[in-house]
């Protein structure tokens, strides 16, 4: 089944893309929710004559896109995460905690756009941010802990045992003067 694509919808395409999708997800999902409508003659046509008319448009948004892609190119991240003595992050970095750094650095930008792995060590990561169908970016992400790293300690010489009480007198067994 054939549906045009009203909205961006993550995993299957942007706003006035012809998408197949099979019958049910269609009929049951993306038409109620108002997210497509069925590809007919009539309907290709009309989205023809609206591209035409919102070419300007759509150009002004790619650029805009294109801008922002410019500015995150030389965009670095460096996030602190609880670590434990293995070196596994307890929880997960996530595309929330990209936006949250991104917007420190002054870019707004929708965490739904954000796409990484999942994020479970400490090291070097790659986050992608898709802009536009045209455009995305990859952005490094590095993952450090929270805690100093301690210095290793070296082990201290185990003390001598202490000398037992009377220690000149033998013990003596009880059942032996009977």
């Amino acid at each position: 089944m054939e549906i045009i694509l009203k909205e961006d919808v993550i995993g299957l395409g942007y706003k006035h893309d012809i998408v197949n999708v099979k019958s049910g997800y269609g009929r049951n999902y993306l038409i109620p929710q108002g997210k497509g409508v069925i590809a007919s003659e009539s309907a290709k046509k009309q989205l023809a004559e609206e591209l035409r008319q919102k070419a300007k448009k759509l150009e002004k948004i790619k650029n805009d896109a294109q801008a922002i892609a410019d500015k995150l190119e030389g965009v670095a991240l460096t996030i602190e995460a609880k670590v434990s003595n293995t070196g596994t992050i307890y929880g997960s970095v996530n595309s929330v905690m990209i936006a949250d750094e991104l917007s420190k650095l002054g870019f707004d930008i929708d965490r739904k756009l954000i796409t990484i792995k999942d994020v479970k060590t400490v090291g070097e990561h790659k986050a992608v941010v898709r802009l536009h169908k045209e455009i995305s970016v990859a952005i490094p992400v590095t993952v450090i802990s929270d805690a100093p790293v301690a210095a290793p300690v070296e082990a201290a010489p185990a003390p001598a045992p202490a000398p037992a009480e009377n220690a000149d007198v033998e013990d003596e067994d009880p059942e032996e003067e009977a």
